[in-house]
């Protein structure tokens, strides 16, 4: 059977983001699970236009045509403002069908572990038809990251993102005939 293909969505365009080590960690632990094929997204490398500002549409189609390659999805949602950022939510908004009959797991971090990012992105996938598994893997900027900046998460974390990872793999699976 072949493989499905997880990507892990890094959902931070700031300067001087942290999402990307964080991103890192979730393949570097999941690579080691041989049991799907996961890639680091980056919305930041597909230069998006804000939703309705623009005709140009060369960037949202490439987008689109990555997420349809996907299978699954694990967002690495970073909190500001007790929200998800701006860019995840246009990132999210510029496809919708890519979307729709995937499932999704949520690495958050923030001030109080980006649980209210993750609660606001959690809404926004039930309207694109993303399953969210319960699992969620929660860092917090005060004992998982080194003066904000150098990502060195608790072991106990590794628990959570296999648990997470093991409910994205058996949703995406069940879902993946429905896109057929």
């Amino acid at each position: 059977m072949e493989k499905l293909h997880i990507g892990i969505i890094v959902g931070s365009t700031r300067e001087g983001r942290v999402s990307p080590q964080v991103a890192a960690w979730v393949k570097e632990l999941a690579d080691q699970r041989n049991d799907a094929n996961y890639e680091i997204v980056d919305i930041k490398d597909f230069e998006l236009p804000l939703l309705g500002e623009t005709s140009e549409t060369k960037n949202i189609e490439r987008w689109n045509q990555k997420l349809n390659e996907l299978d699954g999805f694990v967002f690495v949602a970073a909190e500001y403002n007790h929200g998800m950022t701006a860019s995840l939510k246009n990132a999210l908004d510029l496809a919708r069908d890519a979307w729709n009959n995937k499932a999704a797991g949520i690495v958050s971090y923030g001030s109080a572990m980006g649980a209210r990012a993750a609660e606001q992105l959690r809404n926004v996938l039930g309207e694109l038809q993303i399953a969210d598994v319960r699992v969620q893997v929660l860092l917090s900027l005060f004992t998982d990251f080194e003066n904000w900046t150098t990502f060195k998460p608790a072991d106990l974390h590794k628990e959570n993102l296999n648990a997470m990872l093991d409910q994205v793999l058996a949703w995406s699976g069940a879902l993946k005939p429905i896109r057929k």
